[in-house]
């Protein structure tokens, strides 16, 4: 069984005098599966990740399936009857995001930004504690867990993001660029502290670094972007 599985998907945008189309002609997702989207700048990658995340809604949807352990959930019928209510639970529960800026409350501890989604989630206190030890020591980032985020280096910054992501053993996470702003020794092992904590769940990771993921063992989808006077289309096949 996948985890995702979406066909004949689509997003249509308008801007400055553009117009821009991500189609996803098919992508299946299997659990555990190790994915990296890699395309020019600009090509839509982050847009894919939104649609994933039940973020953006897409204009058209032939399938949009979100499997878990309670059965098949059907997102596109959930965009169209408006259950936006059923999608963020479903995110809260089953979808980790870093976002390429790491996106961390200023105002929590690295402990605090970490444990917010297992709290959200009602989550033991217990069980939180021993996550956080867990992620703290297998991403090197233990000594910060006090500090606020102001007081944290980049790398720093972008493994609490990785740890807030996959505290709740997440079916599926989604990493926009999580080492761009990294020198190169660093980005290599932040993806691999990464994609070793995250062994037990699927991950997709937008990249623009295609040596570093193809040394992390992520299988790779390319997204094609082509355009035509004032339109630009990009497909992603999967």
């Amino acid at each position: 069984m996948y985890l995702y599985e979406l066909r004949k998907v689509a997003l249509e945008r308008k801007a400055r005098g553009y117009a821009y189309r991500l189609a996803i002609d098919s992508l299946t997702i299997a659990p555990g599966e190790k994915i990296a989207l890699l395309g020019p700048s600009g090509c839509g990658k982050s847009t894919a990740l939104d649609l994933l995340a039940m973020i953006l809604q897409p204009d058209e949807a032939e399938t949009f399936r979100l499997c878990t352990d309670e059965g098949a959930e059907d997102v596109a019928d959930l965009w169209r009857r408006g259950r936006r209510d059923r999608m963020a639970d479903l995110r809260l529960r089953h979808i980790g995001y870093v976002l390429q800026t790491g996106g961390l409350l200023p105002f929590l501890t690295g402990a605090g930004n970490i444990a917010a989604p297992g709290k959200a989630q009602g989550m033991d206190a217990g069980a939180i504690r021993r996550r956080l030890a867990e992620l703290g020591e297998r991403l090197g980032i233990a000594h910060v867990l006090d500090a606020l985020p102001d007081k944290m280096s980049i790398g720093e910054r972008q493994r609490v993001a990785i740890a807030r992501a996959l505290l709740a053993e997440p079916r599926l996470v989604l990493a926009d660029e999580p080492t761009a702003a990294l020198d190169p020794v660093s980005a290599r092992n932040v993806m691999r502290l990464f994609t070793e904590a995250a062994a037990s769940c699927a991950l997709v990771v937008v990249s623009h670094d295609e040596r570093l993921v193809q040394e992390s063992g992520l299988r790779i989808l390319r997204m094609d972007a082509r355009g035509e006077g004032n339109r630009i289309q990009t497909t992603l096949r999967g």
